[in-house]
């Protein structure tokens, strides 16, 4: 998939959102790829045309997001103290 990046250990797709049918948005990559998603699932500001980052993660890369953060605000607490 060309349309497939990686930033920071991140890989997402970028595409717009063409229409709504049903309960679903029809998202269209930069490669022409359709995808269906949940449209209770979309940011409340979404709409037709609205550009979206899509990002995709194993349980692994959301653990080890988690431990960065939980390290992050330990360091500032006792950076404060």
């Amino acid at each position: 998939m060309d349309d497939v990046q990686s930033t920071e250990e991140k890989y997402f797709l970028e595409g717009i959102i063409d229409r709504f049918e049903d309960k679903m948005a029809v998202i269209i990559t930069k490669d022409g790829q359709k995808l269906l998603w949940p449209i209770k699932n979309l940011p409340d500001e979404a709409q037709v045309s609205t550009a979206l980052k899509i990002i995709l993660s194993t349980s692994k890369t959301q653990e080890e997001e988690r431990e960065k953060i939980a390290k992050t605000i330990l360091n500032k607490i006792l950076k404060n103290k």
